[in-house]
């Protein structure tokens, strides 16, 4: 990671995040896409590349951190979400984002997503959702549309599809978001807003796979998709959030839901007060005598 005085002293700009590494991923992936929301919302939000940390899984997203000049860390399949977790909670000043695929989130890492979202652990979590596992070459994903020919689907895919954005605000998220890569100035926006807000932020980013779905995947949904406005829709309503997210044809963009409400590490710091507190109470000889029999 670069330390020079430009990057500790002058403004940042976009190529102070980037690690100068080559992307690998196929032309026409949507994955530039979000690799090029990230650096632009932290260039806006001005935060030093060495207090960010970027936390992936396994998969063509979970390349990411390697493309960019922060603290990364490319992890197993689907465990983003408890290493992202022991970041922030070992050190709350880091700013953590953990990135990943529908495949490594939405399946073997579904188990890890439910508790960081209930407890509201200050990190951004990005979903690239292309609908397809594109690193092990083309097999159907948890979020794979009914009827789609995948390699492991070939007369069709028939199992219904989760709904990420909707399990985010069912797992009770302080900020769940949807987004499209192709649309940079919106997602910059809503990277934005999740990384400032205080608590878990969940990003569905739809990112299409031109290898393993073809060109035609969500090339025309910036003309189909509409923009939830805050001043027409209330993030707050945590029902109304529900019945937008429950909607199969996930066409609506923005900021579905939105939650001020105390973060892990501000429980932790008020236990920890009435820790320190009752310590004068009991000694060390007290403790072990307490463990005999």
């Amino acid at each position: 990671m670069s330390t020079n005085n430009t990057i500790l002293t002058s403004e940042l700009v976009a190529k102070d995040y980037k690690s100068g590494l080559k992307p690998v991923w196929c032309p026409g992936c949507g994955d530039f896409g979000v690799l090029n929301g990230i650096t632009k919302a932290l260039t806006s939000l001005q935060i030093p590349p060495h207090d960010v940390a970027v936390i992936s899984g396994i998969g063509c997203s979970s390349r990411l951190p390697g493309y960019l000049n922060t603290y990364g860390f490319n992890a197993v399949h689907g465990r983003a979400l408890p290493i992202a977790s022991g970041v922030k909670l070992a050190n709350d000043e880091i700013t953590v984002l953990a990135v990943g695929g529908d495949g490594d989130g939405i399946s073997i890492g579904a188990g890890h997503f439910p508790h960081a979202a209930r407890r509201n652990i200050d990190m951004t979590y990005v979903l690239m959702d292309n609908r397809i596992y594109g690193l092990t070459k083309g097999q159907s994903s948890p979020t794979t549309e009914v009827g789609a020919n995948t390699k492991t689907t070939s007369y069709g895919a028939f199992e219904t599809p989760m709904n990420p954005a909707m399990l985010a605000i069912a797992y009770n998220a302080s900020f769940v978001a949807r987004s499209l890569a192709t649309d940079t100035k919106n997602l910059v926006r809503i990277l934005e807003a999740a990384i400032e807000h205080r608590g878990f932020s969940f990003v569905q980013v739809f990112s299409r796979c031109i290898t393993f779905r073809g060109e035609d995947q969500f090339m025309d949904w910036r003309e189909k998709v509409s923009w939830l406005c805050e001043e027409d829709y209330d993030p707050t309503d945590r029902l109304e959030a529900l019945r937008i997210s429950e909607d199969p044809a996930m066409d609506k963009m923005g900021i579905l839901y939105r939650e001020l409400r105390p973060t892990w590490t501000d429980h932790y710091q008020e236990i920890r007060k009435l820790a320190m507190k009752d310590k004068v109470k009991y000694t060390i000889d007290d403790l072990t005598e307490s463990f005999r029999p």
